[in-house]
């Protein structure tokens, strides 16, 4: 006995690829694909950055330039020596060998760099200031101890952290009876503008 079973099966197969091809297409019309949607190659970039980022702060922890840019304070001026707006730089980096390496990573790469200086007991300090970081910004950061004794170095400063009129406004002493005036976090955010 012949059947029309097997037309039956086959129709409902084409059906159902029909179906599962237009679910497919209709969601790929509706997913928006950016070039800052999350992806793999987003992240590896992103590891990009922020080894770049590591790679500023260690080379210029292990050049002593790091703890040299904390203290480029212009004590007359009550401001990072040569800023641009009220105490930071905002179109260049500052004018020593940490903004010198600084520049060399990230300029003409299309990145937005913001530096901020944490002392342990007061706001932030920004030192480089580019704008508000984007959720794709990464970050990373070294510590610096800052002593009484340390010389600003600023050009034409003379004078320790300790004995600085305005240093304080921005990097206040945090320690009492040692040799310690703060030790602070200098933070470096990297993100694509």
């Amino acid at each position: 006995m012949v059947t029309d079973r097997g037309q039956a099966y086959t129709l409902e197969a084409i059906i159902a690829a029909v179906l599962l091809v237009s679910s497919l297409v209709f969601a790929l019309q509706v997913t928006a694909v950016t070039p800052l949607s999350a992806s793999t190659s987003n992240q590896h970039i992103e590891n990009q950055q922020r080894a770049s980022a590591s790679g500023v702060l260690t080379a210029a922890q292990e050049a002593g330039v790091l703890k040299d840019a904390v203290l480029f304070w212009d004590d007359t001026e009550a401001e990072f020596y040569d800023a641009e707006r009220v105490t930071f730089y905002t179109n260049s980096y500052p004018p020593n060998d940490f903004g010198d390496i600084t520049q060399r990573a990230f300029d003409g790469r299309g990145l937005a760099v913001n530096v901020v200086v944490h002392p342990g007991n007061a706001d932030p300090v920004e030192m480089v200031y580019r704008g508000e970081p984007s959720d794709n910004a990464v970050s990373a950061s070294r510590t610096v101890t800052i002593y009484k004794d340390d010389e600003l170095t600023a050009p034409g400063i003379s004078t320790t952290a300790e004995n600085a009129d305005t240093y304080e406004d921005v990097i206040p002493p945090d320690s009492d009876g040692n040799s310690v005036y703060n030790v602070v976090r200098v933070e470096v955010t990297v993100w694509r503008m």
